[in-house]
């Protein structure tokens, strides 16, 4: 379920926890440990920033760290950052009727696949919530 920019997110904060106390690292570094595009990672990197998940520096010794203790970072905040969550509460197969008859609470409304969908959805948006980047490894 998580896009291919979440994931390399999620990824990217992840090699940051393990760097010590007061230390940054820089997009290109943190793309080669994880793998994705260095230009397309700083620009998420910089997302992240913004949103208050990670600190930047400018210059020589500077980077990305963490704004706050792995423990207290959850995945949902990094996955929230990067992709549109609200989506996944509409409609599997992208009818509008869903979006609004779940918000009324009718688990018996909505297209064929939206009693099952549900569950699944909100198994995964409780794991993102209950998920903090130092738990994952």
């Amino acid at each position: 379920m998580m896009s291919t920019s979440a994931a390399h997110a999620v990824k990217a904060v992840r090699e940051l926890a393990d760097l010590g106390e007061g230390r940054f690292a820089g997009a290109v570094a943190l793309a080669q440990k994880t793998g994705a595009p260095p230009n397309y990672l700083s620009k998420l990197l910089q997302i992240l920033a913004r949103q208050g998940i990670l600190e930047s520096r400018k210059g020589a010794g500077g980077g990305f760290r963490l704004a706050r203790d792995a423990r207290e970072i959850r995945l949902y905040e990094i996955v929230a950052a990067i992709e549109d969550i609200d989506r996944w509460r509409g409609c599997f197969l992208g009818n509008g009727r869903c979006v609004s008859m779940s918000v009324e609470g009718d688990p018996k409304a909505g297209c064929a696949v939206h009693q099952r969908w549900a569950p699944v959805r909100d198994a995964y948006l409780a794991l993102l919530h209950d998920s903090s980047v130092a738990e994952i490894g």
